[in-house]
């Protein structure tokens, strides 16, 4: 056994650690950059509009006036929700396409 009680470690695993660490830097770098991201969809033919960040969080939502109907409340209210499912969706399909990039296509349950 090596100093500290711990098996020496061979080339292989040398090699192994270092290309773990290194997926463990590229992940993080990966998540900050997706979280930064916006993601902007709009809905009743762009009369709504939605932006989330990569975190999925609600960044803002825009909306043309002529929209606003004090008798119609529950249009607004469908479009507003469209356009937040749908950005939402637009962050989801990114960061799984990031993810597979990164691993190669590899299902890695939990990750994200």
């Amino acid at each position: 056994m090596a100093k500290g009680g711990f098996p020496k470690m061979g080339g292989a695993n040398k090699n192994m650690m270092k290309q773990i660490q290194k997926f463990q830097r590229d992940m993080e770098a990966m998540q900050e950059s997706l979280d930064a991201a916006e993601f902007t969809a709009s809905a009743g033919g762009g009369v709504v509009e939605a932006t989330v960040n990569g975190k999925k969080e609600v960044v803002s939502i825009k909306m043309d006036p002529e929209v606003v109907d004090p008798d119609d409340v529950e249009t607004l209210e469908d479009l507003i929700l469209a356009a937040i499912r749908e950005a939402s969706n637009m962050a989801e399909e990114k960061t799984q396409g990031e993810m597979a990039k990164l691993t190669g296509g590899l299902n890695l349950p939990g990750m994200f």
